[in-house]
């Protein structure tokens, strides 16, 4: 079934449910690397604020098979599962005073992000693109995070510049960085039971390079641990070299010490399969290698 028709069924089906004093709407959300989502949220009257719930997985039950009641019962089960008691009030979001000591910085990919970036404030970094978010933190919400817009920048009339100085201040205050070698990342996840039977060409090699692997304390847009002042020159002295920085995901970058022996287009090659093959999609950061310059103390693309 199309999505939109679909979509429409259940914004009808779900306020039939509710009553009178609910209103349902879908919409189209873009997330990174121009991975477009449907999003249904269900207003109670007075309510700005409420979850967004993805359709996708709904809409694959129903082709599998599920009765449309059924699908229909799961979705109200989620609505009310992630709908916090007594709503939210998000009136602290229009105070600048309010939000400055926890907006951060991330890291996304340029390259097929043309249309987010468009709407929202950033910076150019290689081919990456800095941008801003609010992290917010409490009992009601839990931890998560606001992409800051254009339209924020103005209702708080500040400028890309200053968010940037607050977001060099905050991301490593609230995300600490950590560098732990492959091997040792890679044991714990076998022994959680994550990724024990992957095939991980980096996994092949790992035993032969001494990589590490640069992430924060939440492991969640740790690759942006690579702007933080001084990691990268204080892991470049620890190994007596420069590095080599491999995009695994917008989550974590691997470190490799450039002893001047490597072959760059096998490393390249390594990025883009596991890119390719391991990474979920919204997760890609780059298909690019790069190069921390422990003299001139900078990243370049190899």
């Amino acid at each position: 079934m199309d999505m939109e028709v679909f979509a429409r069924k259940i914004c009808a089906a779900v306020e039939k449910e509710l009553g009178r004093e609910f209103r349902a709407e879908a919409r189209e959300v873009r997330k990174n690397n121009g991975i477009l989502l449907h999003g249904l949220l269900i207003l109670a009257k007075g309510e700005t604020v409420v979850p967004t719930i993805y359709l996708e997985r709904f809409l694959r039950a129903y082709e599998s098979g599920m009765p449309f009641k059924e699908v229909v019962g799961r979705v109200l089960s989620a609505y009310r599962e992630s709908s916090p008691e007594g709503g939210i009030d998000m009136e602290f979001f229009k105070s600048f005073e309010d939000v400055r000591d926890r907006i951060c910085y991330r890291l996304i990919g340029r390259k097929g992000n043309e249309e987010l970036l468009d709407g929202m404030p950033y910076i150019e970094f290689l081919d990456l693109a800095i941008c801003f978010y609010y992290s917010y933190h409490g009992e009601q919400l839990g931890d998560g995070t606001i992409l800051i817009h254009n339209s924020h920048m103005e209702m708080w009339e500040t400028c890309t510049a200053e968010l940037f100085g607050l977001a060099k201040r905050n991301t490593r205050r609230l995300f600490p960085w950590e560098c732990r070698g492959l091997d040792e990342v890679l044991r714990e996840m076998a022994d959680s039971g994550h990724g024990a039977d992957m095939e991980d060409p980096v996994d092949a090699i790992c035993t032969d390079l001494p990589m590490k692997v640069l992430t924060n304390s939440r492991k969640t847009h740790g690759a942006a641990c690579i702007l933080y002042p001084g990691v990268l020159d204080g892991v470049a002295e620890e190994v007596g070299s420069d590095l080599f920085i491999l995009p695994s995901s917008i989550h974590e970058v691997i470190l490799l010490p450039d002893t001047g022996y490597g072959d760059n287009e096998e490393l390249k090659g390594m990025i883009r399969e596991v890119n390719s093959a391991q990474v979920a999609l919204e997760e890609v950061l780059s298909d690019t290698l790069y190069r921390y310059d422990r003299a001139d103390k900078r990243v370049v693309i190899v």
